[in-house]
């Protein structure tokens, strides 16, 4: 299946991205919106208020503003000034960076203490950020991994998460994750997928509803 995706999107190579903390607040602010929207209302918020303090000691409200442009921001801002205490008050200040040392299972689970923070937010920032191998189940990857039958049909996003890590090499968690998306964006969409182009449609429960 990933030699299939390969052909396609090649074999992309894991990079380290952005500090951990700025990717968990990217991340929240992404929910519910573009990438675009999310990047625009992120480096609003660090225009706005460039420190972790001054976004946790400013007033709701103008966080909310600040970020307003990514859409939501009534409920997010709240969300990143919690996830921003939370990791304060358990760490002494705001990074992220010790988690690389963890087992990628605990390290999940430390993230997801925090009010507002799901599987799917945590790795991200995990697997973009340290290169841990966790699987960010997003709309795209749950999708296609349940149409091929990498997931059973009926788990849950959630599930997947977990699910996802018994079907692929760990080494290889991140090449998958980003051909997956790419896949439910480009050829394995919602709604009239284009299965003529998918190298892995014979095992495709949409083509063969008696696929495994």
């Amino acid at each position: 299946m990933l030699a299939g995706l390969e052909e396609l999107y090649g074999r992309p190579e894991w990079e380290p991205c952005r500090d951990a903390t700025e990717e968990l607040v990217l991340t929240i602010l992404s929910q519910h919106t573009s990438d675009l929207n999310a990047e625009r209302a992120f480096g609003e918020l660090r225009r706005s208020l460039p420190t972790w303090d001054a976004v946790v000691d400013a007033p709701a409200d103008a966080v909310a503003e600040a970020i307003r442009s990514g859409g939501l921001a009534l409920q997010k801002a709240p969300r990143i000034r919690r996830a921003l205490r939370h990791i304060r008050g358990e760490r002494g200040d705001y990074s992220l960076d010790f988690l690389a040392t963890m087992e990628p299972g605990h390290a999940r689970d430390w993230l997801t203490r925090i009010d507002g923070v799901g599987p799917k937010t945590a790795s991200v920032v995990l697997l973009f950020c340290f290169g841990l191998p966790l699987m960010p189940v997003d709309t795209h990857v749950h999708r296609v991994t349940r149409r091929i039958g990498l997931i059973p049909a009926h788990a849950t996003a959630d599930q997947a998460h977990d699910l996802a890590l018994d079907v692929f090499p760990l080494e290889r968690i991140y090449e998958a994750h980003v051909n997956l998306i790419t896949h439910g964006r480009r050829v394995c969409l919602a709604r009239r997928p284009a299965c003529d182009l998918c190298p892995i449609a014979p095992r495709c429960r949409h083509v063969d509803p008696k696929a495994p």
